[in-house]
């Protein structure tokens, strides 16, 4: 009996082979898979000198990478997006069911914890007629800020001073490295929102704050309608 004599070739040789066949019983591959061709290196012969076409292919490889990253980045945005307007649908409807102040507060402290990650978060209140008073009692020549905070009405972000994080969080002041300040005005309703994170990044001033400002607006619509404590 005639044995078969052992194949020299490696499992690399089988498969270039195998590549091979394909391409030649389907000489149209790269017409119906164009983007295979961007990935890989075909050489065009031109001696020691780098070609035209060389330079093209290597110009439009760096740009199809470009390309991806940037289509990577626009995904990952889009994502966040959803996932934010998810978060802010789910809270939304957390303060309508709310019809105590107690219920809005316990329902602010449960969503921003748990659905939004925030390390601190407090709501503070003032009477129209008080607001110099507080800030003045509480925070002596940094009152300034918060005054102009109440009166340019926009959400800001960024470190705070310690006087100012001692006034807004008490004991937990300490922990907080950035934070977000939501301004809370209706009918009846003057104060802010404060949301706090041990992450100095979490907050920061080139941050963009429209989500913050419907955030507040929504918050102060709710504030309005129910009963609110005594100020």
């Amino acid at each position: 009996m005639t044995q078969k004599a052992p194949s020299d070739n490696s499992p690399t040789d089988d498969m270039e082979s195998q590549v091979a066949e394909y391409l030649t019983d389907h000489p149209d591959f790269f017409i119906r898979r164009p983007e295979v061709l961007s990935e890989i290196e075909i050489p065009h012969e031109s001696g020691t000198a780098v070609s035209l076409i060389e330079r093209q292919v290597e110009a439009l490889r760096k740009q199809l990478k470009e390309a991806r990253n940037q289509l990577g980045e626009v995904t990952e945005v889009a994502r966040h997006n959803h996932s934010l307007q998810e978060r802010m649908h789910h809270l939304t409807l957390e303060l309508i069911d709310a019809a105590t102040f107690d219920e809005v507060l316990n329902a602010l402290e449960d969503e921003l914890h748990d659905d939004f990650k925030a390390d601190a978060m407090e709501l503070r209140l003032f009477s129209s007629s008080r607001v110099d008073e507080h800030l003045e009692e509480a925070l002596s020549e940094q009152a300034e800020t918060f005054q102009q905070f109440f009166s340019e009405n926009m959400p800001i972000c960024g470190p705070l001073g310690p006087e100012q994080l001692h006034y807004i969080f008490g004991a937990e002041s300490d922990r907080i490295a950035s934070t977000a300040l939501i301004p809370l005005k209706s009918e009846g309703v003057l104060g802010l929102l404060a949301i706090g994170s041990v992450d100095p990044k979490r907050f920061a001033p080139h941050h963009g704050t429209e989500f913050l400002t419907r955030l507040g607006e929504i918050i102060s619509r709710t504030l309005q309608a129910v009963s609110l404590p005594g100020i």
